[in-house]
């Protein structure tokens, strides 16, 4: 699909004499369709449900924000050579074309300002009317890093977090808690958590919680990656 080359050379941009090329992004639109379907277009995922977005659909309605999509990495990266990951924005169409849900159903980006210029951006997105029904779109985005920051497993993240996490319950009182959280983020220094990011494929994340987060997250001690910047990620609220 076109979308595709329009997200890389939105990416790319325009800079003179930059010094490296930009980071790329790319992305591929999921369009959920009937299980009669037996010959489903390239990137469809077949699903259980009612109705189905024609890709081209799909395209038309993300393709005017691309370059906003591109921007959101682009201008909040700044030195963080070592940012990046995969993204996941999931819509929820009814059948007379309305946006009931906007979720970041997948991210280890760990970013939160970024994540949430995505978020802004998707809601800005309309799409024509489903066909035969409801229907939901899910549109992965590819954020590459230079740098290469070391991975932490599972059990390894947890026992390095420990009691820190329970620290998030504090956002749930005034806002409104999602379930089911994965929170990613990168450790430098001396233990210092350099940034973090949230998403949940059950919940929509409230942006004050969100905003509340990751300012509890920042605070967090954890082991010393002994000069190497340590990536990570645990789950909140899993049900």
């Amino acid at each position: 699909m076109r979308l595709l080359a329009i997200l890389v050379i939105a990416c790319g941009g325009s800079q003179k004499q930059a010094p490296e090329p930009a980071p790329q992004v790319s992305s591929k639109p999921v369009t959920r369709v009937p299980v009669e379907d037996t010959e489903p277009d390239e990137g469809v995922t077949i699903v259980n449900g009612h109705g189905h977005m024609d890709p081209a659909a799909v395209e038309a309605g993300v393709a005017p924000h691309t370059q906003a999509l591109s921007d959101c990495y682009m201008t909040k990266v700044g030195r963080r050579r070592w940012l990046g990951g995969h993204v996941s924005l999931h819509w929820d169409i009814k059948a007379d074309g309305t946006i009931t849900k906007l979720t970041l159903a997948e991210s280890d980006l760990g970013a939160w300002p970024v994540e949430k210029c995505l978020l802004d951006v998707a809601g800005q997105a309309t799409f024509a009317k489903p066909v035969g029904g409801d229907a939901d779109v899910s549109l992965p985005l590819d954020f590459s890093a230079k740098g290469r920051p070391t991975t932490w497993e599972a059990d390894e993240s947890e026992k390095a977090v420990g009691k820190q996490l329970a620290k998030l319950d504090a956002c749930g009182k005034k806002q409104i808690p999602p379930d089911d959280v994965v929170v990613t983020l990168y450790v430098g220094p001396h233990g210092a958590v350099l940034s973090a990011g949230f998403s949940s494929a059950k919940s929509v994340l409230d942006p004050a919680w969100a905003d509340c987060a990751e300012k509890a997250v920042l605070l967090w001690r954890l082991p010393d990656p002994k000069g190497q910047v340590a990536k990570l990620a645990v789950r909140y609220r899993a049900r």
